[in-house]
């Protein structure tokens, strides 16, 4: 494996993890209330309900990436 190869690899890594986290922080900052919507689209109830969806696909982002890493 080349130099290039493994830094590719390790970049990808560190740009998936990113995204996972800051997928964690603002789903939990919509459900917790800290990131809102204007009451006009619908306030906190929508960025709540939201922040479950943004929650749960990223849940099942990181599931699947496991599942096909070892397959």
């Amino acid at each position: 494996m080349g130099k290039n190869q493994i830094l590719q690899k390790v970049l990808n890594i560190v740009l998936w993890l990113t995204g996972i986290i800051v997928s964690l922080s603002v789903s939990f900052g919509m459900i917790n209330g800290t990131l809102g919507l204007p009451n006009w689209l619908g306030g906190m109830t929508v960025a709540s309900i939201a922040g479950w969806i943004v929650l749960a696909t990223t849940l099942l982002g990181v599931i699947l990436a496991i599942i096909d890493y070892f397959n």
